[in-house]
């Protein structure tokens, strides 16, 4: 069967068998990679029309208990700049990204103590007093599930947590021993069955990721059929054990982007900052490709230049406002629009 045919085939039965997810990741000429990605950027249009959502992203702290192989702001990184936001800095925030236009907020960070339930639940209440109509994601790791069942009577809707890999062996590779693949994906139902919109995802082009591993993840997805799916390629970090790893490339990324959009066509799919870091037209790419999400940073200036978890990352000086109408532009440039709304999952 030809890569054409493969894509047709994926649109229509939204699965293909593990031979042909193979030969569509890895054997794609120049016109059918371009096919793919039309036809991913069609479904798209189908489900949500040209627009763009945008989610007001502030990271809230870059303490993290974990020491993940691949993350800047891992515990023993001594390199790192340590910060926390106040609950009143988080708001401001939010009171400032809603009069750009933002109707969600993504409050990201590491795994820090600091923030305990209690918090977590007076920040989310907090905001959703203040603005009704906005949705509250939380992308703050591993927790019980009495946690999130908290975070959600709190009011956040959302929960984002890249599962980063399904395969069991290559999350070992990925992680220290106190982190596995078992709970992570524990975490990722219990955030569904109580109710939440959830996002996983992976990263692309990770140490020792094989193709193999990645038909595993997309595997994982089809059966898991998450709200959102959050991918980006691997970018290394000075300060930590991958330092000299080979970076994920656009290419693998925009596939993956692309597949993911004709296996969940109602699925939302950011076009990362990680993306654009790696290629300057790389947010724009990911939607031609089927993305339908970016993220730009709300976070106050020093918090954006200590939050690292990559090398390069881009927009760490720009002001928001500056930011977002950059952003309206390169967007409307393309023949898509970014637009006032929540951005919910057209199943909510």
């Amino acid at each position: 069967m030809t890569n054409f045919e493969l894509t047709d085939k994926l649109k229509k039965n939204r699965r293909l068998e593990d031979h042909e997810y193979a030969q569509l990741l890895t054997t794609l000429a120049e016109k059918e990679a371009e096919y793919l990605y039309k036809s991913a950027a069609e479904t798209a249009v189908s489900v949500y029309g040209k627009d763009v959502y945008i989610r007001g992203l502030i990271e809230i702290s870059n303490y993290c208990r974990n020491d993940c192989y691949y993350c800047g702001i891992r515990r023993s990184n001594r390199c790192a700049e340590r910060y926390r936001l106040t609950k009143e800095q988080i708001l401001e925030c939010c009171r400032r990204g809603y009069e750009l236009g933002f109707r969600t907020f993504v409050l990201q960070g590491g795994e820090d103590g600091h923030f305990t339930d209690r918090l977590i639940c007076d920040i989310v209440s907090s905001i959703k007093r203040q603005h009704p109509d906005c949705a509250v994601t939380l992308s703050l790791g591993e927790k019980t599930r009495a946690s999130y069942q908290a975070y959600f009577d709190a009011g956040a809707d959302r929960y984002l947590l890249r599962h980063e890999t399904a395969d069991p062996e290559h999350y070992a590779m990925l992680h220290p021993e106190e982190l596995s693949c078992e709970n992570r994906k524990r975490c990722l139902y219990d955030l569904k069955d109580i109710g939440y919109q959830v996002g996983c995802g992976i990263m692309v082009g990770s140490p020792f990721q094989t193709t193999e591993h990645i038909i595993e993840d997309l595997k994982f997805m089809k059966e898991f059929e998450p709200h959102m799916v959050g991918i980006g390629p691997f970018i290394p970090h000075k300060d930590t054990p991958f330092r000299d790893k080979p970076p994920g490339t656009l290419k693998d990324t925009l596939h993956l982007l692309a597949i993911i959009r004709l296996m969940l066509p109602n699925v939302l799919l950011p076009a990362t900052t990680a993306l654009g870091t790696i290629d300057l037209l790389g947010r724009e790419k990911g939607i031609a490709a089927g993305a339908n999400v970016i993220m730009p940073n709300l976070s106050p200036m020093e918090a954006k230049k200590k939050y690292i978890l990559y090398n390069g990352k881009i927009s760490t000086g720009d002001e928001a406002a500056e930011a977002v109408q950059n952003l309206k532009k390169r967007v409307s440039d393309i023949g898509y629009r970014v637009i006032q709304a929540r951005g919910d999952h057209i199943s909510v």
